[in-house]
């Protein structure tokens, strides 16, 4: 059975610019500081939620250098590394491992819609070109294509393709995934108001957007429900629902950057084509914030 890279709470983190469009990342390395604090166990770096679709291969390889230094050995530095083009998915892959990352969250290739036998041709290649742990990141809803239980079955007989940050919303697809691949495949909730459901198919934790504003409260609803403690855990995850709900009101990450910067923290803005929040979806946003006791 393959180690799991971690169980719990992971951090999709986002990635703060100054104003003028520019990486900084004296307030990334504030970011890391909180979610240290806060008992998170992985950090991801350059994923959908860290804008790594607009970063630069030396951006996303100096953030990842930035996260392996500050974390400092404490928790995995998980880089993310997926691309349309499976060339361009090994040289981000490869900058990810000379940064020091421990792992990879690969995302499934974008806009091409790869057919079976083109996903496991483009994880091998990966796989067999970068020594490092693989997780799949499937989330059809921004690459147009799903990596069906099957392809994962097969995924998973590769020695280092761990596991699955799984994203499609469908919580059938998970326990197809869980009965196919079993325990040598780790899966973990892409999506923050399915993190329950998934534990209960035996998902090993999260990779979470939510865990930027509620670090805390994330890391123990996934410990609650792997120490058995499920109420509590259940009750963590529907008091979290309605602030889940505002923080994908827009796209992801929209709303979760205005939520940081509410809280105090200077994420700055968006790259193009992402663009600021509705001012009035932002109203709806800090109400909710109020509410669950974030601001």
């Amino acid at each position: 059975m393959k180690k799991s890279l971690f169980k719990g709470s992971g951090v999709a983190i986002v990635t703060p610019f100054h104003a003028n469009g520019e990486i900084n990342f004296d307030e990334f390395e504030r970011l890391i500081e909180f979610q240290l604090e806060n008992n998170t166990d992985a950090l991801i770096v350059c994923g959908s939620t860290g804008e790594g679709s607009t970063l630069t291969y030396d951006e996303r390889d100096a953030l990842i250098a930035c996260a392996v230094q500050k974390v400092a050995g404490r928790i995995p530095v998980i880089g993310g590394c997926g691309s349309n083009s499976t060339d361009n998915a090994l040289r981000l892959s490869q900058g990810a491992k000379a940064s020091g990352a421990d792992a990879l969250l690969s995302v499934s290739p974008f806009y091409n819609k790869p057919t079976h036998r083109g996903l496991i041709e483009h994880y091998t290649k990966i796989a067999k070109t970068v020594d490092l742990p693989i997780i799949l990141y499937n989330i059809p809803g921004r690459t147009g294509s799903n990596i069906e239980p099957a392809t994962m079955l097969e995924l998973s007989k590769i020695d280092n393709i761990s596991g699955v940050k799984e994203s499609a919303g469908d919580i059938v697809q998970v326990a197809r995934i869980a009965a196919l691949c079993g325990d040598n495949f780790d899966i973990y909730a892409g999506n923050d108001n399915e993190i329950l459901p998934v534990l209960a198919l035996g998902g090993k934790g999260t990779i979470s957007a939510l865990a930027n504003i509620a670090p805390k409260n994330v890391n123990e609803m996934v410990h609650s429900y792997l120490r058995g403690e499920h109420e509590k855990a259940r009750k963590l995850q529907l008091n979290a629902i309605q602030l889940i709900d505002m923080i994908f009101c827009e796209t992801n990450p929209i709303p979760v950057k205005a939520a940081l910067n509410a809280m105090g923290y200077n994420v700055g803005g968006y790259r193009l084509p992402l663009t600021a929040m509705n001012p009035e979806n932002f109203k709806y946003l800090e109400a909710v914030m109020e509410d669950y006791g974030l601001l």
